[in-house]
């Protein structure tokens, strides 16, 4: 029987060993690829609302389900090759959904740019976000990556981990596929609006409590660090309704109020102004440190949730 509090810890280690290896086929890339395909083929402009929303609503609950099921046939496939390896397949499974080392490692690659010139930085931090990036001063290029890294704490640890111990490997790459679904349908532009209306939502759905539980964990992982807990849990009731996100900017005023930052403000995309609310008060001005600063919350917020589930685990076999 696969414990999911062990899993889920197991899963954590094995990305922070391993990450993502280019060299190994990934699971969200055969996601990335199937959705592609549907959209190229249905998303059609000639189409009307109504019928767009249901198509994208098909593609919204199918691949989830198609990934969960798979998932679920692999880990009991191994397992009746042999028990153990039904623990090592769901953990192994669960770790492609965790982008722990990765968030970090993408942090540090925009701060290591910095020192080499404002042209690389804004290359790197290209990497990780949506918005124009060829024109961002310094200032805008660490807002960029905090800003990212704060968000992805929430989809990329706490949610998944969050699935995965509620249902195992299946749920956390049925996660996987929404939260895919999304940064490749849910956009709220004249091709998306109605076919991804489903996939949106359903990842907002999906993000509700996990960015919740983010706020309670960034709370602790703020003390251990000394970043002004109390004055991040404030900023973070009085700001993250400001955010279009109903889930992102809880993260985002969390790590604002810690660091003491302003963050939000005038991004582009595509050549078009878009005004993101702003979070935090603005008590210095944002330095290059400050992405080192994100990265440790994201590391210590693995670590925590890790202990977390090491100790609930350890729990369940005392109280057996």
């Amino acid at each position: 029987m696969v414990n999911a509090w062990e899993t889920g810890a197991t899963a954590l280690g094995i990305d922070a060993l391993v990450g993502d290896p280019r060299v190994w086929p990934h699971p969200v890339t055969l996601m990335g690829a199937a959705i592609g395909a549907y959209d190229r083929r249905v998303n059609r402009d000639f189409l009307g609302p109504g019928l767009l929303k249901i198509r994208g609503l098909v593609l919204a609950v199918g691949i989830p389900l198609m990934a969960g099921a798979a998932t679920w046939a692999l880990v009991w496939a191994t397992g009746r090759v042999w028990a153990p390896l039904e623990w090592m397949t769901a953990s192994w499974m669960v770790s492609t959904t965790v982008a722990w080392r990765g968030l970090g490692d993408a942090g540090l690659d925009v701060y290591h740019a910095l020192s080499r010139g404002l042209p690389d930085a804004r290359q790197a931090v290209g990497q990780i976000v949506g918005r124009d990036t060829t024109q961002l001063p310094e200032t805008d290029v660490v807002r960029a990556a905090v800003e990212t890294l704060a968000e992805n704490i929430v989809d990329g640890i706490v949610a998944p981990l969050f699935y995965a111990v509620l249902g195992g490997a299946p749920l956390a790459m049925a996660y996987r596929a929404v939260n895919t679904l999304d940064s490749m349908v849910g956009y709220r532009n004249a091709r998306y609006r109605d076919f991804g209306w489903a996939s949106a939502r359903l990842d907002d759905g999906m993000n509700y409590i996990p960015a919740r539980l983010t706020a309670a964990l960034l709370w602790v992982v703020m003390a251990v660090l000394g970043l002004a807990p109390r004055q991040a849990w404030r900023i973070m009731r009085r700001d993250a309704h400001r955010h279009p996100s109903p889930n992102a900017g809880i993260p985002e005023a969390m790590m604002a109020g810690g660091l003491g930052v302003r963050l939000g403000g005038l991004n582009y995309y595509g050549g078009v102004p878009s005004h993101r609310a702003e979070l935090g008060d603005a008590t210095r001005v944002l330095e290059a440190e400050d992405i080192v600063r994100a990265v440790r919350v994201v590391r210590w917020t693995g670590v925590v949730l890790g202990l977390v589930l090491l100790g609930l685990g350890a729990w369940r076999w005392l109280v057996r």
